[in-house]
């Protein structure tokens, strides 16, 4: 069956019905809204990039979209403090392009490196609220107190790595999905573990949200191996974070600009 906006506004009426919601379809923007009818805060749904989704996969992927939707509106309605949840505070990684406000309200961040931006989040089990400069003021918390209190828990997170040997260059993967794998370049005794187990140079590459990929890079070609990884995963990640890859060397992350247009050369044996 072939799906429209028509057919997909009806299923997600039928999903998304709920005695303090309301929805809006535009059929001009070709857009579905689903809202809180008291207060008006809500989400807007793009049908073209749900059709998309729905044609690969079916009602799964309407399954998906729904758990979103009902989890962000929740914690739309709910009001979020930081004192007694110091363990549910996260440093998240995004691009320097990130915006810096949202709904007019200044979100609390850290620069990182010239790539990306360390925000900070207040975790609520299957999703997070970026902390804004207004919940740190009501509650008289500094920006050192959320970068102390965010490093501490992301030290924390268990890391779990998949080993690939590709032309004599070792690359570690690290996807939990738990929102915070690309945050675990924030953890400096990680970093140095690895650069001391490193018989190379070590490099890292968080192309989106929910991975990090560690390179020991021995050669070359490895550098090359690792910018087309970093591109093929920065096109694949629901929230981008940058596709160029950094050298890590004296606690300090460079970046690497590489062009991967070169293939590695097919006469070097696979490790």
């Amino acid at each position: 069956m072939k799906m429209t906006s028509i057919k997909l506004k009806k299923k997600l009426e039928e999903r998304l019905n709920h005695a303090e919601w309301k929805t809006v379809f535009n059929r001009d923007k070709d857009t579905f809204r689903v809202e809180w009818a008291e207060t008006g805060k809500g989400i807007t749904i793009t049908l073209p990039n749900v059709i998309a989704k729905f044609q690969q996969r079916g009602e799964e992927a309407l399954d998906e979209l729904e758990d979103h939707v009902q989890e962000a509106l929740r914690v739309m309605n709910e009001e979020h403090t930081l004192s007694g949840k110091e363990k549910q505070i996260y440093p998240v990684i995004r691009a320097a392009s990130f915006p810096t406000e949202d709904k007019g309200k200044q979100l609390v961040y850290a620069e990182h490196t010239a790539e990306t931006r360390i925000y900070y989040a207040l975790d609520l089990g299957k999703s997070y609220k970026l902390i804004d400069e207004d919940m740190l003021q009501e509650e008289g918390w500094s920006l050192d107190r959320i970068k102390e209190v965010a490093g501490f828990n992301v030290r924390s997170l268990p890391v779990e790595m998949k080993k690939d040997t590709v032309y004599g260059n070792d690359f570690y993967f690290h996807s939990a999905r738990d929102g915070y794998d690309a945050s675990r370049i924030l953890n400096e005794a990680l970093l140095e573990k690895l650069k001391a187990e490193c018989k190379g140079e070590l490099a890292i590459s968080i192309p989106h949200q929910d991975v990090i990929i560690f390179a020991d890079v021995q050669n070359p070609e490895g550098y090359d191996i690792l910018a087309q990884m970093a591109m093929k995963f920065f096109a694949e990640g629901t929230v981008p974070v940058t596709s160029l890859s950094f050298l890590y060397e004296d606690k300090e992350l460079e970046p690497i600009f590489i062009l991967a247009q070169k293939k590695p050369k097919r006469d070097r044996k696979e490790d």
